[in-house]
């Protein structure tokens, strides 16, 4: 069953979830395009680069067997970038001192892709 072998992915994403729902009050606002490469987006993504590589790996027997990998890369970086999205949103207008922020966003959404890459480059001799 699919849901069994990605139970890691979804650890996972419970603590991204416990981590961006902390109060952030000390956490810096971004005021410009440079501030991006403040450590906070590094965080943003580190995280979002093992959950999209845990996706995949989890799946890694399912990937291998089909003819249409790409499907695999297309969802793993999807539920990502849409796990992403929804965080920033939850910041933005449910969690008590935060703030959703579209750099943040970006941040997750390269580290969707890095962790496709990571997947990629740690399978592939298979």
């Amino acid at each position: 069953m699919v849901i069994r072998k990605l139970w890691p992915a979804f650890v996972w994403a419970l603590f991204i979830l416990i981590v961006t729902g902390l109060p952030g009050s000390y956490v810096p606002s971004i005021s410009s395009f440079w501030d991006w490469l403040e450590p906070d987006k590094v965080v943003h993504v580190g995280v979002f680069a093992v959950l999209s590589f845990l996706i995949l790996f989890n799946l890694r027997e399912q990937y291998f067997a089909s003819k249409r990998r790409y499907l695999f890369i297309i969802a793993a970086v999807g539920i990502s970038l849409a796990y992403g999205l929804l965080t920033e949103i939850l910041q933005a207008h449910v969690f008590i001192g935060r703030d959703g922020n579209a750099y943040d966003f970006y941040a997750d959404g390269l580290g969707a892709f890095t962790g496709w890459l990571a997947f990629y480059v740690v399978n592939r001799k298979k």
